[in-house]
């Protein structure tokens, strides 16, 4: 789809700088860290990450809108195989690459190896719009294999994708922002999407709190396979965010990037 790159990333661009504004306005939490250390490693991960998939990109034939078009070309998958309405395919697309992202990301808890790639996501002290951002390029190139795999097997539309891709990106980073949302205004968000407070029990250091609240875009999965944790332990300004065994590390981009090889 032309212009794909360049739409995603006005609205990720714009997204950012509108909950980063938020969060400076209404903080949740005190920061334990320094911003200035954190973003630079954070933004540096994104880059690498985004190089990362370019090389994959030289390797493989398509990448996940470009295997939208060829798998509609080639009438492969199940959305090319019926005769539903556009809109109808759209929103189970959507649905569907969502609920395998939360699927993916409970994997990552629960196998050793993957869980090396993923605790540079958790290492983070402190939780804000760039934590969203904050991923081991090889986490993020097992994530693309996946999408591809996905979109072969759905057969979803280029915009379809795409449209997944920026709400997956956007809610991302909504709920990894250190917002203060009123009580009610929260309740109300989360009965269809994760809201700040939510996935943040996900990044608590307690095993149980970490286990739980897996959803990136919808709460409905968390709640629906009964891995929904309403709130923390030792409350919100009491918990602690990050792994239990670290110190201010995580800040530092050659430490982040060498953690899943670190026997710690």
């Amino acid at each position: 789809m032309e212009n794909e790159a360049t739409i995603r990333l006005f609205f990720f661009l714009g997204l950012f700088v509108l909950f980063a504004a938020a969060e400076a306005v209404l903080p949740r939490r005190e920061r334990r860290q320094s911003r200035q250390h954190r973003w630079f490693t954070n933004w540096a991960l994104v880059f690498i990450d985004s190089a990362f998939l370019r090389l994959m990109a030289v390797l493989l034939p398509v990448m996940a809108v470009g295997a939208a078009v060829d798998a509609g070309n080639k009438g492969w998958g199940l959305f090319n195989l019926t005769g539903w309405p556009g809109w109808l395919e759209i929103l189970l697309a959507v649905a569907i690459l969502d609920f395998l992202i939360w699927g993916q990301h409970i994997i990552t808890h629960k196998i050793p190896i993957l869980w090396r790639l993923h605790r540079v996501h958790h290492a983070d002290r402190d939780m804000d719009v760039t934590t969203a951002i904050r991923f081991h390029p090889i986490e993020i190139g097992l994530s693309m294999l996946l999408k591809i795999g996905a979109v072969y097997a759905l057969g979803p539309s280029a915009f379809a994708v795409i449209l997944f891709e920026i709400l997956l990106n956007g809610c991302a980073m909504f709920n990894h922002a250190n917002l203060n949302l009123p009580p009610n205004l929260d309740r109300l968000i989360r009965l269809v999407l994760v809201t700040p407070d939510m996935h943040r029990v996900h990044h608590s250091n307690i095993r149980t709190e970490h286990d739980s609240n897996y959803g990136f875009s919808l709460s409905v999965w968390d709640q629906v396979f009964g891995t929904y944790n309403d709130q923390p332990q030792g409350g919100h300004d009491g918990m602690t965010v990050g792994l239990n065994w670290q110190d201010d590390t995580p800040a530092q981009l050659g430490w982040s990037l060498m953690l899943p090889f670190q026997r710690k």
